[in-house]
């Protein structure tokens, strides 16, 4: 195992367009099991074939390549620049570097359309949705669905963190059209809504769980009045029991998209088989709201899983260092 010059440990890049807590909680995970985690961002990463070797650059690592990546954050920017950072990621896969998520676990999750594709094809609960560039046939959607009775989320196609979310459709007994596609990319994405309460008097709630490695670790409730429950849009976290059904459901969407670890939202619906739908598939999904409602150190579960399954590392013989 290559440790790369001048260091006595093996490094592993944590690839991020921003450090903090996250990246924090796992270079004391890494350094833990003897491993060090250097942050370095995809946007200054580089593809530089004039060299000997590699042919990639990664800041920090000089000519070496780290033992392992682990994807923590892209930065948003162009079309060309977002190819070239995944460009990057794949490129480490074909020179044998475990990424943790890859390129193409991001590529499928980060398009809710193919995750949408993704979870109907391997017969995972999941609500009926469509992509569509023809903002005519778009428009006729939305009024079918209006005229059964059914609302709609428009959703941006990269979206995250529950911003830029719209309800078209039936809303509240009133027929609202779908807007201008120009704001979206000329793309409407659109997903069945799955209600739930509402209100003070009676908020509803949507599950986060956590798999890792192919289990369900963790499990969150994310509370909130307000229909869209993201923690970043102000929903409460609580505890929830990892039941089976919720479990399984979660684990049969993580392996759908070939995750090595993702975040996957639930809703419920009595009528769906677990009980629940899933809504969406987080590739690189933050976990501090998680974290704070679960005694399990997420970051170590991680690091842990990438050690063991994507390298090969006994731990229970490895020395740990700190």
């Amino acid at each position: 195992m290559s440790t790369g010059s001048g260091s006595a440990r093996p490094r592993v890049a944590i690839l991020t367009d921003e450090t903090g807590w996250h990246t924090a909680r796992l270079r004391r995970a890494l350094a833990r099991r003897g491993f060090e985690g250097r942050c370095a961002d995809l946007a200054d990463c580089r593809f530089d074939t004039s060299r000997t070797g590699t042919g990639i650059v990664i800041p920090g690592f000089g000519r070496e390549l780290p033992v392992a990546a682990i994807v923590r954050g892209i930065a948003g920017g162009s079309l060309e620049q977002i190819t070239k950072r995944l460009g990057i990621l794949h490129g480490l896969r074909e020179l044998g570097v475990p990424v943790y998520n890859d390129a193409r676990a991001i590529e499928r999750s980060v398009d809710k359309s193919m995750t949408s594709f993704l979870l109907h094809g391997a017969g995972i609960p999941t609500p009926a949705a469509w992509a569509l560039e023809s903002e005519a046939q778009a428009r006729r959607l939305v009024m079918a669905e209006t005229a059964a009775g059914r609302c709609l989320v428009l959703k941006p196609l990269f979206g995250s963190q529950g911003k830029g979310l719209q309800q078209v459709g039936l809303v509240d007994g009133r027929a609202v059209p779908l807007p201008d596609l120009a704001p979206l990319g000329g793309l409407a994405y659109l997903q069945r809504f799955v209600s739930q309460p509402e209100g003070p008097g009676a908020p509803g709630f949507d599950w986060r769980v956590l798999v890792v490695g192919g289990r369900a670790v963790a499990a969150m409730k994310r509370v909130s009045g307000h229909w869209v429950r993201n923690v970043a849009q102000g929903a409460r976290c609580i505890p929830a029991a990892l039941t089976p059904p919720v479990a399984a459901l979660a684990q049969g969407a993580a392996a759908a998209l070939g995750m090595d670890y993702a975040g996957v939202d639930l809703v419920p619906d009595p009528a769906a088989p677990g009980g629940a739908q899933v809504l969406e598939v987080n590739g690189v999904a933050a976990w501090r709201g998680l974290q704070s409602v679960t005694d399990l150190d997420i970051a170590q579960a991680m690091v842990d899983d990438l050690l063991q399954r994507r390298l090969g590392l006994d731990l229970t013989a490895a020395a740990c260092a700190g």
